[in-house]
C-alpha cells in the first residue's frame, strides 16, 4: 500500500480532523513506531508502522461491511436531526465514511447494508442490474384473486409507471377478515415502493420486513438493531452478483 499523511491516517479512522490531529501530534499524543509524530503530515505506511493515539493502537481498514438488522424508528441515512441513523448501531465501525446501501423506510425492518464500498453499492443498486429484494410483509385487506398473475405482468401506478415484474407468495390469505402474510420478490427500489404496489391492489402494509438483498440473507439470529462484518464468502458472492 502506497504511504499517506498521518493526519489522513488518522482522520479516515475517525481519530480526528486534520486540525485536531496536528494538536495532538504538537502534544506528544501520537507515536509512530514507539517515537512521537513531530508533525501531524509525516508520511507513513498504514500497513507497516505501527500507530497509536492517546496510548490506543490504530490499524488502518479501507473498507467496512456490515450488515444490519434495522429496527424500526431509524432512519436509513448518514445524518438526521429527528431519528437516531442506522450508522448509530454499527459500534465497531473503525471509518467515518460508511453509508446505507439503500433506504429502508422508518417503519421498515430488516436486512440493510452498511459499507464505504461505493462501487458495490452502485452495482446493487444499479436499475440495470435487477438484483432481487425478498420482503415479508402483513396486509390488511382483502388480497384480489389476481393479486399473484398482477404482480408477476408489472403493476401500473398512479404516478404513471409501471413496476418490473415481481414474484408474490401468499403465505397466509388472510381474505380480508385479518391480516394476510406474504412474501414478495422485486427487482428494483424506488420510493415506498411494496408499499404502493400494494396500495394499487386496495390492500396495506402494516409491517414490512427486507429478508434478503441479492445473496446477501438477513441472519434469523440476528436481533433487531444488531449487526455483524460480512463474512470473506458473502462479500465475493455480493461482488459476484
Amino acid at each position: 500500500m502506497a504511504q499517506m499523511r498521518l493526519d489522513k491516517f488518522l482522520g479516515e479512522m475517525g481519530v480526528g480532523s486534520r486540525s485536531q490531529v496536528k494538536e495532538m501530534a504538537r502534544k506528544g499524543r501520537i507515536l509512530v513506531n514507539g517515537s512521537p509524530a513531530v508533525k501531524a503530515d509525516v508520511k507513513i505506511d498504514p500497513e507497516k508502522d505501527e500507530i497509536q493515539a492517546d496510548g490506543k493502537t490504530v490499524s488502518y481498514v479501507s473498507m467496512e461491511y456490515y450488515v444490519l438488522n434495522k429496527p424500526a424508528g431509524v432512519v436509513s441515512a448518514r445524518e438526521d436531526g429527528r431519528y437516531p441513523t442506522v450508522l448509530e448501531l454499527i459500534p465497531q465501525a473503525k471509518r467515518k465514511d460508511l453509508f446505507p446501501v439503500g433506504r429502508l423506510d422508518l417503519d421498515t425492518e430488516g436486512l440493510l447494508l452498511i459499507t464505504n464500498d461505493g462501487q458495490l453499492a452502485h452495482r446493487l443498486l444499479s436499475p440495470k442490474k435487477h438484483v432481487d429484494k425478498v420482503y415479508y410483509a402483513r396486509i390488511a385487506g382483502r388480497l384480489p384473486q389476481d393479486a399473484v398473475s398482477r404482480m408477476a405482468e408489472g403493476l401500473a401506478l398512479e404516478e404513471g409507471w409501471t413496476t418490473l415484474p415481481a414474484v408474490l407468495e401468499i403465505l397466509e390469505d388472510g381474505k380480508g377478515e385479518k391480516e394476510s402474510q406474504i412474501r414478495l420478490t422485486i427487482r428494483e427500489g424506488k420510493y415506498h415502493q411494496v408499499k404502493r404496489m400494494f396500495e394499487a391492489l386496495g390492500c396495506q402494509v402494516v409491517y414490512l420486513k427486507r429478508l434478503s438483498m441479492g445473496p446477501l440473507v438477513l441472519d434469523e439470529g440476528l436481533l433487531p438493531g444488531q449487526c455483524r462484518p460480512l463474512t470473506d464468502e458473502e462479500l465475493r458472492e455480493l461482488n459476484n452478483a
